[in-house]
């Protein structure tokens, strides 16, 4: 071992200035008053990065909310697994359907979080057919479009999602039955 400096590991200046910004992002001033906020609205829970979530933009949690409620249609059941953002849409529009929300929470092992690997991929699946009754519609990556075909039979959208914040994958929709976002 040697007492050398040079044996200490140093971030660069722009991963440092990376990393001071999320923790101020992270900071709030409980001084401060805070406006009253919808809990349903998007952006009311805070999104969590090193979960792997990602928030859809207002437009985007709207439009797959519509989708949602309109193929449940009255009465029936919406099972939002990982997608916080379109729970809060539907939520907010109050829906006559049952809305559930099943969460990744690091004290229950229920499935990892939407991580695009085929592994994720392979336990959402089989949540997805624990839970459904036939309507997939899925979310992910645009490179797990041969994965979803073959462990969901889904087809890729025309319809694309956005997120809040800019992510470097290209998300995309994926359904299992006609949907009105193919138009």
């Amino acid at each position: 071992m040697s007492d050398s400096d040079d044996d200490i590991p140093r971030l660069s200046a722009a991963t440092l200035a990376a990393l001071r910004e999320f923790y101020a992002e992270q900071q709030c001033d409980p001084s401060e008053e805070a406006a009253p906020v919808d809990k349903f609205s998007v952006g009311a829970v805070q999104e969590d990065w090193r979960m792997s979530q990602f928030w859809y933009s207002d437009e985007t949690a709207e439009r797959l909310a519509e989708e949602l409620a309109h193929e449940a249609g009255k009465g029936g059941r919406i099972a939002c697994l990982s997608t916080p953002s379109v729970y809060q849409k539907l939520k907010q529009q109050a829906v006559d359907a049952s809305v559930v929300l099943l969460e990744y929470d690091s004290r229950f092992s229920v499935y990892d979080p939407p991580y695009l690997s085929q592994e994720c991929l392979s336990k959402v699946a089989l949540t997805v057919k624990f839970l459904s009754k036939g309507k997939v519609f899925l979310c992910t990556g645009a490179i797990m479009e041969d994965d979803a075909a073959k462990l969901l039979g889904v087809k890729v959208c025309s319809f694309l999602p956005k997120h809040n914040r800019n992510l470097a994958n290209e998300f995309r929709c994926f359904v299992n039955y006609p949907s009105r976002l193919d138009s």
